[in-house]
């Protein structure tokens, strides 16, 4: 009797070694198919793709924010004593001229064509509904997201076209550019009692 239980305790011992072996395996395993994917490193048109994004959010958010039947606000219709409001663009000529210099400016690094409508950087004239201008600016930042794949560390200083201006100055300048008019458009809704949505509180 006591040879059978000097027996049964090292081949319990083995048996309670293999499973933890077996768990300690499944757990590896287990914590290596969960490690989340490696992320690609960033390059410089990601890095100007990022920033396109961003304003891109801004922008929309802003114009949807306001209601279509203040879309042609302009301040210069507060007649604010000292003021001196006279001609500039309405909320909605804001959001157009943020579109068509999207295409004016990075149509250059993409080589396409710009759309038969567009005259000038006011925009085309038969865009005149707030979801005719929204179209119109994703439309844009499509573009522009175009435009910032072209980009490489070898041809960011090179000219295209004709112009002067670099590549690399091209991508970013549309970035500022955009983000100028944000701020009068961020003005525009707080004149007409509407907080931007940028500056909401975050549970809103």
């Amino acid at each position: 009797m006591k040879s059978i239980r000097i027996f049964l305790v090292p081949a319990m011992l083995i048996v309670g070694v293999n499973a933890i072996g077996q768990d300690t395996k499944t757990a590896a395993t287990a914590t290596t198919s969960q490690a989340p994917a490696a992320q690609p490193a960033p390059n410089l048109a990601s890095a100007i793709d990022r920033d396109i994004s961003s304003i891109e959010k801004q922008v929309l958010d802003a114009a949807e924010a306001m209601p279509e039947d203040k879309f042609n606000f302009s301040p210069e219709s507060l007649k604010i004593a000292g003021s001196n409001y006279q001609g500039v663009r309405t909320f909605a000529g804001q959001v157009k001229h943020i579109a068509a210099s999207n295409y004016l400016i990075w149509s250059g690094l993409t080589g396409e064509k710009l759309p038969a409508n567009l005259k000038d950087g006011n925009g085309p004239e038969d865009v005149k509904t707030k979801a005719e201008i929204l179209a119109f600016l994703k439309d844009s930042f499509v573009l522009g997201h175009r435009a910032a794949a072209t980009l490489t560390t070898e041809n960011m200083l090179r000219t295209p076209g004709r112009g002067k201006s670099t590549r690399l100055h091209l991508a970013t300048f549309g970035v500022a550019h955009a983000f100028d008019h944000y701020g009068q458009m961020v003005e525009y809704l707080r004149m007409n009692g509407i907080v931007p949505p940028a500056s909401r509180p975050k549970s809103e």
